[in-house]
């Protein structure tokens, strides 16, 4: 999720830690960091594609949004996030915020907390909130509205039983009703690269890695279809969801997860988008619903697939690619195009960044359930596999074929070099 751009567990100990980050469960024959997975709930709903003009009539396309469980505080208090690689800070509602869109969700209360601090400052994350009540206010926008918050420190816990730390995080005394007060979840887990947060202290995964309580310092994500149960896995990732190999992309600008991407194809045209010494630039975004990108270029992609609304042409769509690190990424007709009600609409929203952060596009829910994602910090790379589904999705033999083309197209690039 775009926190400039766009909104888009399960309780665990209570207690007084005595270090920064505590792993409470130890990984089998490793003594040295733990993994931790959280599942996730999916929920469907109707995003908008914000296209104009003779595009309009593909403004709807269906959407997912997954969010799991953390707790904050001593003892705890629970909520549902987002667990979103493309904001960088955990945002939370406070118990001060009173609106509508506050009061709907859970709200973190200080006050109950025996371990928590106010902090003045995002700069000074140890120095408490002085006599005076002098201390910082930041305000984040998001396409359609807005929250303001303060700072506060406290243990945040991960998983059932699983990891925890001391870390800051953004508690909102604000939040406008739009888009808040629609979402079924209370905040966002932001999971970006440290350079996302308000500080090193604000970045949960980052407090994780830093102090070993992980196994690995690296985090994975499978987003399952219905019926599927769907997870983000930290300190590892898990091979039985591996489709393919993994296909490694270096991260070409810390902050997102983002990767250069060196053309778009449509079944076997290239289209030549991405001319030039930078490329284009992708982010991998886990709180974004849909398929982003720049205005032009996805007003030029509906013009070229003209998906017909009563699904007549689904059929005769062809395949949608984006080539990183050598190797193009496939989307099929039924990944990019969603079908609700006898409607077919395209699964790709309009979305224009400002530099510095964009041009971008986004990796959102419909190639993240397509492929398999892991995050490596240590290695400051992005992971893509064929995500091995069971229920509701890509069936075995289509999902062996797919693998077999990932295999060759490997081959093709290794023998170019």
């Amino acid at each position: 999720m775009m926190a400039q751009c766009m909104l888009s567990a399960l309780v665990v100990l209570a207690a007084v830690f005595p270090s920064p980050c505590v792993a409470l469960v130890a990984a089998p024959g490793n003594r040295s960091g733990s993994s931790i997975v959280v599942p996730l709930m999916r929920r469907r709903k109707l995003g908008l594609t914000q296209m104009k003009g003779s595009s309009a009539r593909h403004g709807k396309a269906q959407a997912s949004e997954y969010y799991g469980q953390v707790s904050v505080g001593s003892p705890a208090q629970t909520f549902m996030v987002v667990f979103d690689t493309g904001s960088g800070n955990l945002l939370l509602p406070s118990h001060e915020c009173t609106s509508e869109a506050c009061t709907g969700h859970k709200r973190f209360d200080a006050t109950l907390s025996a371990t928590a601090t106010q902090i003045a400052f995002a700069d000074s994350p140890d120095t408490p909130v002085a006599a005076d009540g002098t201390r910082d206010i930041v305000t984040i926008t998001f396409g359609t509205g807005e929250m303001s918050g303060v700072y506060i420190r406290d243990n945040i816990c991960l998983g059932e039983g699983g990891v925890c730390c001391k870390a800051n995080f953004v508690a909102a005394t604000e939040e406008s009703d739009e888009p808040f007060m629609l979402v079924p979840f209370d905040g966002i887990l932001g999971l970006a690269l440290p350079e996302m947060a308000e500080g090193p202290t604000f970045s949960i995964f980052n407090r994780l890695v830093q102090t070993g309580a992980l196994k690995q310092a690296l985090f994975s994500v499978f987003f399952g279809n219905e019926g599927e149960e769907s997870e983000v896995l930290f300190g590892e990732y898990r091979q039985e969801r591996l489709g393919s190999e993994l296909h490694w992309a270096p991260i070409t600008t810390p902050g997102y997860w983002q990767v250069e991407m060196q053309d778009v194809l449509l079944g076997k045209d290239r289209l030549g988008l991405c001319s030039g010494e930078s490329k284009c630039q992708v982010a991998v975004d886990t709180g974004t619903s849909l398929l982003a990108g720049p205005s032009e270029v996805v007003e030029m992609m509906v013009e070229k697939l003209q998906v017909a609304e009563d699904c007549s042409n689904l059929g005769e769509l062809p395949t949608m690619g984006f080539v990183v690190a050598g190797l193009s990424l496939e989307l099929a007709p039924e990944d990019y195009v969603a079908q609700h009600d006898g409607i077919c609409t395209l699964g790709l929203m309009a979305l224009d960044i400002p530099p510095p952060k964009g041009p971008l596009f986004i990796f959102g829910d419909p190639f993240l359930r397509k492929y398999y994602t892991v995050y490596d910090h240590a290695k400051m790379r992005v992971g893509f596999a064929l995500a091995k589904h069971t229920k509701d999705g890509t069936s075995l033999l289509s999902m062996r074929r797919a693998a077999r083309r990932m295999r060759l197209r490997k081959r093709a690039h290794a023998k170019a070099i």
